[in-house]
């Protein structure tokens, strides 16, 4: 049993760095069309560079995925090249850190402006495409913080949160076009975000404890996962929440069982 995804077009947002350049760059190796969104210009060129030099397809565009006027831009480019989107993978995301008494009102309106709204302008533009396609897979990056939140990320867990009622809808409106709509919530996987394998050892130890298979994910892992359910294999696989997150908190004492 093969997963192929040979010949679909699909857009990835949040591509200069980790997970989103992971997710594009295995995308395209297994012979989508990609089409890239980032804000930074730079990331953008770097990562169009190695395409190149591996002999991989993309569009890459600079765009921050709460401008809905710059979104339609990219959609109709994307269009005017390939005629279709297929996948939609709504990576990009901020963090938003700070207790609710003294959080800014700026840092709150930021981080649900690219992580909630940008998702749901980012789907609301393909979705008439899809629906004249009567095919389209979207799959939306939610976090474990959407399952259990952490003390000091009102603003990161609510807007995560939101992504994932947000899919649920979304899969029940878009089901009779045959449209999925799934989220996942990625763990503790290193990035320039978290900067988790970076923390002084002790802290990484507790963080670790918490998960029930005890080592860091990695970037793979969810791209991986978005080349499953992008597929024809998970083809009934709708309106979900997929945990990839080692098993986080799957018991209320991992570590028991490395002891």
């Amino acid at each position: 049993m093969l997963i192929d995804l040979n010949g679909m077009v699909g857009i990835v947002t949040g591509v200069g760095k980790g997970i989103g350049k992971e997710i594009i760059l295995t995308l395209a190796r297994e012979g989508v069309k990609t089409v890239g969104i980032d804000v930074y210009q730079d990331d953008l060129d770097q990562l169009a560079q190695e395409f190149k030099e591996q002999g991989l397809e993309g569009l890459f565009f600079e765009c921050d995925v709460s401008d809905s006027a710059r979104i339609s831009e990219v959609i109709n480019e994307t269009m005017q090249k390939y005629g279709r989107i297929d996948l939609l993978v709504n990576n990009a995301g901020v963090a938003g850190n700070g207790e609710v008494e003294t959080l800014a009102e700026e840092v709150w309106d930021y981080c649900h402006d690219v992580n909630l709204k940008g998702t749901y302008m980012m789907c609301q533009s393909v979705i008439p495409i899809m629906k004249q396609q009567q095919f389209g897979r979207i799959i939306n990056s939610a976090s474990f913080a959407a399952i259990i939140p952490s003390i000091g990320s009102a603003a990161y867990a609510s807007s995560k949160a939101g992504v994932k009622q947000f899919s649920r809808v979304l899969a029940g409106e878009l089901g009779p076009w045959n449209i999925t709509v799934n989220s996942y919530a990625a763990g503790m996987i290193p990035t320039t975000l978290n900067h988790f394998s970076e923390l002084p050892q002790e802290q990484q130890e507790r963080l670790l404890d918490s998960l029930t298979l005890r080592r860091w994910g990695e970037k793979k892992d969810i791209a991986q996962l978005i080349c499953f359910l992008a597929s024809d294999l998970a083809g009934y696989i709708t309106g979900t929440l997929i945990d990839v997150s080692g098993g986080k908190f799957a018991t209320q004492f991992p570590k028991v069982a490395y002891e």
